[in-house]
């Protein structure tokens, strides 16, 4: 997909599940279950799916996965399966290599957005994009230093230690990172947590929900995670999305939903309408 200047591809690292009453907080399950049927451990289906941007001059990143430095209880409590997608091969099918990616945004600091950014050699970490500098806001920083008792298992140590000594960039608030690539910062899911938004110029635009709108499921304003530490925030920052996204032009990604990349939604009305939907961009 061409977005203005931009070449816009998802990598689906993979499926994990979790819980299905925390992923839709005051929703009941009767309700949640029919658009994400729970195993028999409550958990739901989730996708690990990030985006890579080109336009000519920089490799950009959105988000880099679970990664695979964790051992099997991790993996079975969260039920990885990666099918052996590694980072290394979802980048050698678009031609490319670790250390060609220029850049890495991280939406924020949870595991499975951030953990892939760093990678195992032998028994120690190292970086998974060598040369990739990192864009962060850095209220994430700050607050992934020292979480909440109600957020701190999302913010593993091994993640945050080898980040201190990369290429780190921590910004103050939204901006244009780089020619029609913007950054829209949003505090309801987690303090400085950054979506990134697209400029079609004459065409749709794009926005990465991130965990603002985890899957089409989520669409809805009052849809909110029990994940989320501020969730009338969500809905109001919810709200402004869909102010500037919301006419049906624009491509909302998905990260987590795992049968939906994309979508463009209609949201003028009682409730939100797909108009198109594509299961990979």
């Amino acid at each position: 997909m061409q977005i203005g200047r931009w070449d816009v591809r998802s990598l689906d690292f993979g499926r994990f599940r979790l819980d299905g009453g925390a992923m839709f907080g005051v929703v009941p399950r009767v309700v949640w279950e029919r658009e994400a049927p729970p195993d028999a451990l409550n958990r739901i289906e989730l996708a690990l799916r990030c985006l890579l941007l080109r336009d000519g001059v920089r490799t950009v990143l959105v988000d880099c996965g679970v990664g695979d430095k964790d051992g099997p209880l991790f993996r079975e409590m969260f039920a990885l399966d990666d099918a052996g997608r590694s980072l290394c091969e979802l980048l050698a099918e678009q031609g490319l290599g670790p250390a060609d990616v220029t850049d890495l945004v991280l939406t924020h600091l949870h595991f499975d957005h951030a953990g892939g950014a760093v990678r195992l050699e032998g028994d120690r970490g190292v970086p998974a994009l060598p040369n990739a500098r990192i864009h962060l806001q850095r209220r994430q920083w700050e607050w992934a230093q020292q979480p909440t008792l109600r957020d701190r298992a999302s913010y593993l140590k091994e993640n945050l230690e080898l980040l201190r000594e990369l290429d780190l960039h921590l910004l103050e608030g939204p901006s244009e990172l780089f020619p029609g690539l913007s950054l829209r910062v949003v505090d309801g899911h987690t303090p400085g947590m950054q979506l990134v938004e697209l400029d079609g110029e004459a065409g749709p635009g794009l926005v990465h929900c991130a965990d603002l709108v985890p899957t089409a499921a989520h669409l809805p304003l009052p849809w909110v995670m029990g994940y989320d530490l501020f969730p009338l925030s969500v809905v109001e920052e919810k709200q402004a999305l869909y102010q500037s996204h919301g006419d049906g032009s624009s491509w909302l990604v998905f990260e987590h939903d795992p049968r939906l990349a994309a979508a463009r939604v209609d949201t003028r009305g009682r409730r939100p309408v797909i108009v198109e939907s594509l299961e990979r961009l």
